[in-house]
Order: C-alpha cells, then structure tokens, then sequence
C-alpha cells in the first residue's frame, strides 16, 4: 500500500502528516512506529491523522509518539495540525476548533505561524525532592494536556539530558504512565530556555509545545513573571506562551504561538 503523507516541523519538532478524513487508514502501532523511524521509514518526532469529528469540534487529531503509542496532545503537533487542515481547505480558514485525548483544542493563523489555545493544566505540584540518577533534584510537575516534569538549572548547556530525562520519565512518582521531562534555565524574567526529553520518543527531541507550556507556567509559579513568557527551545526558536491565572494555581486561556512549516509531501509503501 503507497499512503501519501506530508512532512511538517513545528519548532523542530517534527511530524508525519495524514489525512484520514474518510477514515480508510487504520494503522497499527508497529506501522506508525516504523514510518517514525529515521532509517527505515519518513522519520519522525511523531505522526498526526486529521478525522471527523465526534463531540462538536471540526476535526478531530489523533497524535502518535514514535513508539506508536496514541497520546492525548501535542502542542507542535496541535500547531502543525491546524496549518496541515487549513492548507487542505486551501489556506481559506482564520480559526478552528478540533477534539483531542486532553479536550478541545482551537487554532488560528498568522502569517505562516499558528496560535493554539489549549484545554486548561491541572495537578500542579511545586518543590519535589526527588532521587534521580545519583542526584536528588527538586522537581516540579504539571500537567498541560500530556503530564510534565520541570527541573531549573542555571545552565542546561551541560545537563545530560538523556540521562537524566529517562530517570524522570521512569521514576516511580509518576507511575504509571509515566512524565515528559524538562530542564530549565531562567534567561530574563519574561524568558527562559528548555530542553525537554520526550516519553515516546525516549530521547531530546528539538522541542515540546505542552513542555513550554508546563516550564513557562512553573516559571511563573516560582517567580510572578507576566504573561506572556518567551520560550527558547533546543532548536533555536523562541516560541510565547500567553496565560491567565483566574485563581491561585488556576489558569485559563492558556495560548502557545509559534511557527508550523511543510517540509515536504511524498509517499511510503507501507
């Protein structure tokens, strides 16, 4: 079977785009994981489906980690999911809504980059002291849709990311599904650097759209810096991240803005 695809990066973070608007494709997890694959398949981040939707949205996304493991969000992938549906309608929309696994999503378009407004973050927790890898760390953890570890550091250049990243990911404090984890240097008080390591992926990955989210929020949290926050990823893009906190520790409206671009479209015996 030839499945024609299209291949976008939103920050760096980079996806396989389909169209399964007439729901004929139903991959397995093995498929997808081997078209994520950089050697012997597109290679990707991650593999998004546009399908109908079911609750009220206009669309529906389905995300996919690298794994092949289904994942309720990704904001990169939210970013470049709503550009991807807008080119399919030739570039014609101004906003849409679309359902994920976290809740409804919306987007709207700016000059090539894309706004996503996401569902509300929950479960936030401040100043863990958690054992990882040989360190004790103070670990702060929220949730933006996929859940998130954050770890300040006055400088990530050095951090082992890798390492300290699957330490978090498996840690038994956020058994059993496990974390995404984030590494943060403060650059400004309305900026900061992240470097993020990704569940599903297993690896650093050029950037995270909810791992923005979640480390701009901390931020936040631990300083009082105003909305928005400027977030440098690893890639070398500074992405915004626009809240407002309607209570103690209550966010709404919380918006990330950013690029969403095509690289290319072709196609993959599958």
């Amino acid at each position: 079977m030839q499945l024609q695809f299209v291949k976008m990066n939103g920050a760096g973070n980079d996806f396989v785009m389909l169209d399964n608007r007439d729901l004929s494709l139903s991959l397995s997890g093995d498929q997808i994981a081997r078209l994520c694959d950089r050697h012997r398949g597109v290679g990707a981040d991650g593999l998004l489906l546009v399908e109908p939707a079911t609750e009220g949205g206009d669309f529906k996304m389905r995300y996919y980690n690298a794994d092949g493991g289904e994942a309720e969000m990704c904001g990169n992938g939210a970013r470049c999911f709503g550009r991807f549906v807008n080119h399919l309608h030739g570039d014609t929309l101004e906003f849409i809504r679309f359902e994920t696994l976290a809740g409804m999503i919306s987007a709207e378009f700016e000059n090539g980059q894309v706004r996503i407004n996401m569902s509300a973050p929950f479960d936030l927790k401040l100043n863990q002291t958690l054992p990882v890898a040989g360190e004790s760390l103070t670990v702060h953890s929220i949730n933006t849709g996929v859940p998130h570890a954050v770890v300040f550091f006055d400088d990530v250049n050095p951090v082992d990311v890798r390492k300290l990243g699957a330490g978090l990911r498996y840690h038994e404090a956020f058994a059993p599904k496990g974390t995404n984890a984030n590494f943060v240097q403060t650059l400004a008080p309305d900026s900061i650097r992240i470097r993020t390591y990704e569940r599903g992926v297993e690896d650093e990955t050029l950037a995270c759209g909810t791992g923005m989210v979640a480390c701009a929020l901390i931020h936040h949290e631990l300083t009082g810096a105003p909305s928005p926050i400027q977030v440098k990823v690893q890639g070398g893009d500074t992405l915004a991240v626009g809240f407002e906190e309607t209570a103690p520790h209550q966010y709404a409206n919380v918006t990330l803005f950013g690029p969403a671009d095509f690289a290319f479209t072709g196609s993959v015996e599958i």
